[in-house]
């Protein structure tokens, strides 16, 4: 499902510009539209907080579980190929090379499908610092991932 698309409909079918709805969530005009266009996408809380605008269930706009999975296949290289067991395979190696805190963050997030916010509650640590993390071990597996399929 595109998001972006997704948002603009809801935004029009509501008589509502960009700006409004920029206004109503607190950020820029030039956000919502990067976010139309497809060229950045607003994290899941975010998505919550449009879904209540329009007055939607935020898996009207885009499930949570697609939304984590989107990310995660992020981290396969564009010039990969993988089966799904081969992948499963991989995934388990990388995490066992983990740090354990990267590594239950990691397992949090993509797992249980947990939110930066209660990954951060679960552990007592700020939610940029779950960002932080999970950014940084993203990177990490998409270069695991390239250097185990050569």
């Amino acid at each position: 499902m595109d998001i972006g698309k997704t948002i603009a409909k809801l935004r029009t079918a509501s008589n509502m510009s960009q700006q409004a709805l920029a206004d109503s969530l607190f950020v820029s005009r030039d956000l919502v539209s990067k976010w139309e266009n497809g060229a950045r996408r607003p994290d899941y809380p975010t998505i919550e907080r449009i879904a209540e605008v329009f007055d939607v269930r935020p898996d009207d706009i885009l499930k949570k579980d697609e939304y984590l999975f989107e990310e995660l296949a992020e981290c396969i290289p564009a010039d990969v190929e993988i089966s799904e067991e081969k992948l499963t395979d991989i995934l388990n190696v990388f995490l066992k090379k983990l740090r354990p805190g990267e590594a239950d963050i990691f397992i949090l997030r993509y797992y249980h499908l947990k939110s930066a916010a209660e990954v951060a509650s679960a552990y007592g640590i700020k939610e940029n610092h779950v960002r932080s993390s999970l950014s940084k071990t993203r990177k990490k597996l998409k270069k695991f991932v390239k250097e185990s399929t050569l």
